[in-house]
């Protein structure tokens, strides 16, 4: 037998001797049982025990950012309808009569919310891009920077001798842009459900943002160059800085320790789930609607009822008292679109501090926001050479704008607290596909308000006693 050193240990005692953890492990003393994780670094076992902090909202920022993002392609193309409309298939530029002009508006809303609610919803039940969640929006944030960038070569070139080729080619990226932006709204409400409630509310408020935002970037873009062919490039090209910020957001994601903390959290959930049930189960889809269908609908109504209203009406509605200091065309840009995007960003703001009432009621005060409708109808609401035949019964200015500051504020403030109650109604792992549920049906609100929309105009020039 070969003799051992004093100061050599023999294997048995090496095997005997506790494993030694890294530095900073060992200064936590942490219990043995928390450090058991399999398949987990001790970075990730570390985040599973220890909470993070969002230190400086780092986090709660980009998800405003992305809130801002999601809806900042259909807010671009619809302010600019001017550009189509009078410029590149005006009959000045082109030498005709385009025929639809009259109908740009329509046409473009139905190509932008048709495959918008359609791959809202086809997100949820098909891994589109991949299982996971982020993966899904580097292709959808990539796919609508590349139909933008069309879309300013477009208005870079002389289109005047094939307008109807320049129309169709700017249908087909509306089209295509709005399939991707589908995708990406919804994971971004999925990736945010893995979060405590505001953080969806971020995505609301980034919404809301959206609109002052670009409003703010089309008055710039105007005053800044008369030329309007400058002024869509400059205009189109934020639209890609937006985007961008976006994309570059997203990979700073994984790296930040509060995000990832949340991220494993929901994970695994998800491991335990599969591994609980043989992995074979799916995600009882109906079952999820079931446990969040009451904030389901106050998401769909909340919106229904604003899109129904705004703009459709509300940019109709013309001044009563001459002596009222809002003259066009200054009435509707205050009263209707700075009022909306202004209030209904504040609403969202207060949603983050405060929500009230209670995910239990909630829908009472949501399903009387149905009672903005007749109002706004029998408000001096005009269409345009057409003869109203609806009687006008509240024609007071300044209550007007009083009650459209209630309507936008409400709408931010209930949009938002529906959608960060609608993952809490549901089991902590599928708390993910229930924000996914209600981003699927708020745009499905915006989708249904929208068309609904359309009715008015007869409305008020058909019916009346």
């Amino acid at each position: 037998m070969t003799k051992l050193s004093g100061d050599e240990p023999s294997e048995t005692c090496r095997l005997q001797q506790p494993v030694k953890l890294q530095p900073s492990w060992e200064e936590n003393n942490l219990p043995e049982d928390e450090l058991n994780f399999r398949n987990l670094t001790m970075d990730q076992a570390s985040l599973e025990v220890h909470a993070p902090r969002d230190r400086w909202n780092l986090i709660y920022i980009v998800f405003l950012v992305h809130g801002i993002g999601t809806l900042t392609p259909w807010n671009m193309f619809i302010t600019a309808e001017k550009y189509f409309t009078t410029y590149k298939l005006s009959q000045d530029y082109i030498g005709y009569v385009f025929p639809y002009v009259s109908s740009f508006i329509q046409i473009l809303t139905f190509c932008s919310q048709v495959p918008n609610v359609a791959f809202n919803w086809l997100n949820i039940f098909v891994q589109i891009g991949g299982g996971e969640l982020t993966t899904r929006i580097v292709y959808s944030i990539g796919t609508v920077v590349v139909c933008f960038l069309i879309t300013v070569f477009l208005a870079m070139i002389d289109t005047a001798s094939w307008p109807e080729t320049f129309f169709w080619i700017t249908m087909i990226c509306v089209v295509v842009l709005n399939m991707a932006n589908g995708v990406y709204q919804n994971t971004v409400f999925g990736m945010a459900a893995k979060l405590p409630g505001k953080y969806t509310g971020a995505i609301i408020l980034g919404n809301n943002i959206s609109g002052t935002f670009v409003s703010l970037m089309s008055m710039l873009t105007i005053y800044v160059s008369n030329d309007q062919r400058m002024a869509a490039i400059y205009y189109f090209i934020t639209a890609l800085f937006v985007l961008f910020v976006c994309f570059d957001t997203y990979f700073a994601l994984p790296l930040n320790r509060y995000y990832r903390h949340h991220d494993l959290k929901a994970k695994k959930l998800a491991l335990e789930q599969k591994n609980g049930i043989g992995g074979t189960e799916k995600v009882p889809y109906l079952k999820v609607m079931n446990q969040c269908k009451l904030q389901l609908y106050n998401v769909f109504s909340v919106l229904f009822v604003t899109l129904c209203a705004f703009p459709s009406i509300q940019g109709s509605v013309q001044p009563n008292d001459s002596n009222f200091f809002l003259k066009q065309p200054y009435f509707t840009q205050v009263t209707c679109f700075l009022t909306f995007n202004l209030f209904s960003m504040i609403g969202s703001l207060v949603a983050t501090m405060i929500q009230w009432p209670k995910p239990k009621y909630i829908w009472i005060p949501i399903t009387l926001r149905l009672l903005y409708l007749p109002y706004y109808l029998f408000s001096n609401y005009q269409v345009n050479e057409k003869t109203r035949v609806l009687p006008v019964y509240f024609n007071d200015d300044l209550t007007y704008w009083i009650v459209s500051m209630t309507f936008a504020l409400s709408s931010g403030y209930f949009t938002s607290l529906a959608m960060m109650f609608t993952p809490q109604s549901a089991e902590p792992k599928y708390a993910s596909t229930a924000g996914m549920l209600g981003g699927a049906f708020l745009i499905t609100g915006i989708f249904s308000g929208i068309l609904v929309s359309f009715i008015w105009p007869w409305a008020v020039t058909h019916i009346g006693y």
